[in-house]
């Protein structure tokens, strides 16, 4: 049985966690397959808000498994406190919740090493979420890892102070000042790691394969957007893994040819955390409207999004890098209120105007060209048919779907699960 898959086409925060809660009733197994805790994922039902950071969207209902691919980076200790919060809610997520043994571990030292670099690097750091996920992922392609797997062997500690006393020199060579307790960091490190180990670890491409042969669905997860892809996204201001529909092949040892609904989802109008080009980004008091309407802050930072008009250049790019064959349209009621509605529809760049994304969006290069409509009024949070739609947001909907030629399958009305509206 073929795999979907579902991803942000943005940079990051669309709201997948919502979504991917929203259709695990349809699937067998919930698959993340690239990112970290860097990634946070809110979930909102019966009243509670929901925060997963490593720990697959699926996890709060009874059937699906659970699966943290081998292209996932594995920080313990946020780990367990992430098992710690479900314990509150009588989950059964021992067996649940599989992990595979080709996925990296993060280190107390990588998370040291990410804020020695990035201080290091003074005013063109590039907002880094300094959880340790950029240094693991080098780590990974330097060789030098540390795997789940390794954790099952009788010599993982001999590894991980080979890497760690590695790591110690590093941060010597930064020359800045970063002060830390290895001891104590270690304490908390290797406490997580015995609670890692009571879960099952499993070879997860192999577990998948059979699942498919099984005829078992399966939804593979990606995390942060994809306008942050290492290779497709505004380098350098990126993360450090594919995620792009690509990183589902890689991270998860699944075949290209078994992808068949690739599910993008973005929001209603443009956000992004930390430093990087934004084109559309506002400064003025409709910026701050969405920021404060749509509780623009980060779910694992905790840092204020910055907030545009909806881009549909990018967004355009990122349908055509992942093949997506429907979209999901979040946050469509934050705009209620406004007058009247910009939508990017293509860039002044050095002095041409295009309509793809080029190799650099900074301001200096680009100013985007939009197209303007009409706003609504309407309170879109209590709606529970589209019939129910305001005519301007059924127009706002249909020039989106026109300009991207892919349907919109579902809208995103509010945080909860009920505010979900399929078409």
């Amino acid at each position: 049985m073929a795999v979907d898959l579902l991803l942000g086409l943005q940079w990051g925060d669309e709201g997948k966690g919502k979504i991917v809660d929203v259709l695990t009733a349809k699937y067998d197994i919930i698959a993340r397959f690239q990112g970290g805790p860097n990634a946070g994922h809110t979930l909102e039902f019966d009243g509670i808000k929901h925060v997963l950071h490593t720990i697959p969207s699926g996890i709060f209902h009874d059937k699906a498994i659970n699966l943290v691919g081998n292209g996932v980076v594995i920080d313990p200790v946020i780990f367990k406190k992430e098992l710690d919060n479900l314990g509150k809610f009588d989950l059964d997520y021992i067996s649940k919740l599989l992990i595979s043994r080709k996925a990296h571990i993060i280190l107390p030292t990588h998370r040291l090493l990410d804020a020695a670099s990035e201080t290091a690097k003074g005013k063109a750091k590039i907002g880094s979420t300094l959880k340790g996920i950029g240094p693991t992922y080098m780590d990974k392609t330097g060789r030098n890892g540390l795997r789940i797997g390794d954790l099952e062997m009788d010599n993982w500690q001999e590894k991980y102070r080979a890497l760690a006393n590695k790591h110690e020199s590093m941060i010597a060579y930064y020359n800045v000042d970063i002060q830390y307790n290895l001891q104590e960091l270690e304490k908390d490190f290797f406490e997580a790691v015995d609670t890692l180990k009571k879960l099952t670890f499993i070879d997860s491409e192999e577990y998948l394969h059979q699942a498919q042969k099984d005829k078992k669905s399966i939804l593979a997860e990606g995390a942060q957007g994809s306008l942050l892809d290492i290779d497709f996204g505004t380098y350098p201001f990126v993360t450090s893994s594919n995620t792009t529909a690509a990183g589902a092949c890689t991270g998860l040892g699944v075949a290209p040819n078994k992808i068949n609904d690739v599910f993008g989802i973005f929001k209603a109008y443009t956000t992004r955390v930390g430093s990087g080009p934004f084109p559309t980004e506002l400064f003025d008091e409709d910026g701050a409207r969405m920021a404060k309407v749509g509780n623009e802050f980060g779910a694992t930072t905790g840092r204020a999004r910055r907030c545009g008009w909806l881009d549909l250049v990018a967004l355009k790019y990122a349908v055509q890098v992942n093949g997506v064959t429907q979209l999901m349209m979040m946050k469509g009621d934050v705009l209620s209120g406004f007058k009247s509605l910009k939508i990017c529809t293509g860039y002044k760049y050095k002095g041409e105007t295009i309509n793809h994304l080029p190799f650099n969006i900074e301001e200096e290069n680009i100013s985007p060209i939009y197209t303007e409509i009409a706003g609504w009024k309407e309170d879109l949070t209590k709606i529970t048919s589209e019939d129910e739609f305001p005519e301007n947001f059924k127009k706002y909907i249909a020039f989106i779907e026109k300009e991207l030629e892919i349907p919109i399958t579902v809208i995103s009305v509010g945080p909860d699960r009920k505010q979900t509206i399929l078409r």
